[in-house]
């Protein structure tokens, strides 16, 4: 299965990846980063998967999510009459993980076949089955699940199956729920019931979006699945619900993105505060000034969704991978890096919620004083790169950029607050980063911003230079930036991340999609709004038929790569259309509070 074909389910603590043909091939409970019991993606079905789909030839398949929900309807037309799947996980509350489909004869009569294989632990797991008269139990060292469903099942080498019909208006109902194996199963509502709240809970959200600019479906339908991949319990935002999907067919670069990235921090805070999710973003914050406690030395960029710092990656050697992709990784050795720029959406956090409320907590000044404090020690020192890379540090031009955004959000929050702050010193301080990065990070002859200091690769991240205030949007450096990574790390509307370390292009690489709606972005703020536009619209094709959105697109292969849905992409969307909004309806800039100026916080004009 392509990624295209895949869609979201979720209940705002796990998540699932419910496949066109029926197979719901990736299911991590209780949590996002817990270990998968339906793996089929990273394998085949003896890794785990749940199969419901008709029992014969399949014409023609459609799906579509109930309008503002996460509840999937996919309709098969068959030889024999249609029916339709609806897939949903219920929002959790006090109750146990549970995954429910129901099966609905539209037409005539339709054979169906279910198939369910539980395999805990990455698929590395057969557990017993246990029969009992509403379906079957599964028990592997700490993991219990039970099928509930009124269909007559066989069971056979860790099995569930059942062979059925369904007519019009006849429905069965399968409901798979996890608990802790030492505890008893705990009662849940029937399907129906769960179905019924669950759509009620998603369409009272989804109509509290307050978002009035253009491409308002596509936003909204952006905000679910960002809402789909936050945790209810602790606010943290992963950034994907997958590990190990390779942003190359075959290739080594597999990670596990079932984490929370501090470099998303400003971004979700923006795209909330613009849909109008103040409680969502307030909580996200709230994640945010937990984890970053203590030493600012300590901070790491990203964690676990609990808050958790040990992320310790190992490889899970059982599993062939995505389409051969190998090694299948859990854990992120990135944790572990020094990226210089994560201090910069740090602050850029508290300037956003300072702005938004109008004042600046007692309790936050003194966090937010000593990251600044900690830059100012530490922001001379090369580090890691936005891209993660494994090469070792080096001065990274959009790293000194985010240095240059502590100090100045920073002096912006005190000087409009009126609170106790060097201010002389952290404004000769951001003063010298500019001038650097001016001189060492930009490439006169060439007109354009790079990747390190005084080497000829390119790298998108510096599209970020106006939208962050660094200069304006108007600066010719900042036009010669846009052109020169449309020019040299674009190709068919799609921008690479960077160029190879000489300043060559990129190769058949797969492009970034984020990436993509950053130069959407930077084109509407330089006064392009109509090629900024046409991007977007090209952009928006390459999502899936329920609007979701991978981490990368392959051209050579023309699908989508890497890590699925992911977060980035989608929050980079949002930003690109408020942008284009911006740029072309004054009104609407005054109404989202998200001009060039203000997008990013305390009036955080360029100097």
């Amino acid at each position: 299965m392509m990624l295209e074909d895949y869609a979201l389910l979720g209940d705002l603590e796990s998540a699932a990846l419910v496949s066109r043909a029926g197979a719901i091939d990736w299911l991590c409970v209780p949590r996002f980063d817990s270990p998968a019991a339906l793996t089929a993606l990273l394998g085949d079905e003896d890794h785990g998967a749940w199969e419901v789909a008709p029992a014969t030839t399949v014409h023609e398949i459609s799906r579509r999510y109930r309008p503002g929900t996460l509840v999937l309807d996919t309709r098969f037309d068959t030889p024999h009459g249609s029916v339709v799947v609806t897939d949903f996980m219920p929002i959790r509350g006090d109750g146990p993980p549970r995954l429910i489909r129901i099966v609905e004869g539209i037409k005539g009569r339709v054979p169906m076949r279910m198939r369910l294989r539980v395999r805990p632990d990455y698929g590395a797991v057969k557990p017993w089955l246990e029969p009992i008269p509403d379906g079957v139990i599964a028990i592997s060292g700490p993991d219990a699940f039970r099928l509930s469903t009124p269909l007559s099942l066989t069971t056979q080498d860790a099995t569930a199956t059942a062979e059925f019909a369904v007519g019009p208006g006849l429905r069965r109902h399968l409901s798979l729920h996890w608990w802790p194996s030492h505890e008893r199963s705990p009662l849940v509502e029937d399907a129906d019931s769960a179905m019924a709240r669950t759509i009620a809970w998603w369409q009272r959200w989804s109509g509290r979006c307050a978002y009035d600019g253009e491409y308002a479906d596509a936003v909204k339908a952006s905000l679910i699945a960002i809402k789909a991949m936050t945790s209810a319990t602790t606010g943290a935002l992963i950034a994907a619900p997958t590990t190990s999907l390779p942003e190359e067919l075959g290739g080594v670069r597999n990670w596990d993105y079932r984490y929370c990235w501090l470099r998303d921090a400003a971004l979700t805070l923006q795209v909330l505060l613009t849909g109008g999710y103040d409680e969502e973003a307030l909580a996200f914050r709230g994640f945010l000034e937990r984890v970053a406690t203590g030493d600012p030395a300590d901070i790491q960029i990203m964690y676990g969704v609990g808050g958790e710092r040990r992320l310790t990656e190992h490889e899970l050697r059982h599993l062939p991978g995505y389409e051969a992709s190998r090694p299948v990784r859990v854990g992120n050795a990135a944790s572990e890096q020094f990226q210089l720029d994560v201090y910069g959406e740090l602050i850029s956090v508290a300037s956003i919620v300072a702005a938004r409320l109008g004042r600046v907590e007692a309790r936050s000044w003194s966090r937010w004083r000593a990251v600044v404090e900690h830059v100012e020690a530490v922001w001379r020192t090369p580090d890691d790169g936005i891209w993660e890379t494994r090469d070792g540090p080096q001065h990274y031009t959009y790293s000194k950029v985010m240095a240059w955004v502590v100090l100045d959000r920073a002096l912006r929050i005190a000087e409009r607050f009126g609170l106790d702050a060097p201010t002389e010193r952290w404004s000769a301080v951001r003063d010298e980063i500019h001038a650097e990065v001016c001189e060492h990070g930009y490439d006169a002859e060439r007109h354009t911003f790079t990747q390190t200091y005084n080497m000829p690769a390119l790298d998108a991240a510096t599209l970020a230079i106006p939208l962050v205030g660094f200069l304006p949007a108007d600066d010719a450096r900042v036009t010669g930036t846009i052109d020169a990574i449309r020019d040299e790390l674009g190709r068919d509307g799609l921008v690479a991340r960077c160029s190879t370390a000489d300043g060559g292009p990129p190769g058949d690489v797969g492009r970034l999609l984020a990436c993509s709606f950053w130069l959407v972005s930077a084109l509407a703020v330089n006064g392009r709004p109509d090629e900024a536009r046409a991007l977007f619209e090209r952009l928006l094709d390459l999502r899936n038929d329920v609007g979701l959105l991978a981490e990368e697109y392959d051209l050579p292969h023309q699908r989508q790569l890497g890590n699925f849905p992911q977060a980035f992409s989608h929050l980079a969307l949002i930003q690109a259309a408020t942008a284009i909004t911006d740029a072309t309806s004054p009104r609407s800039r005054e109404s989202h509070g998200l001009t060039t100026a203000t997008r990013t916080g305390v009036d955080a004009r360029p100097r």
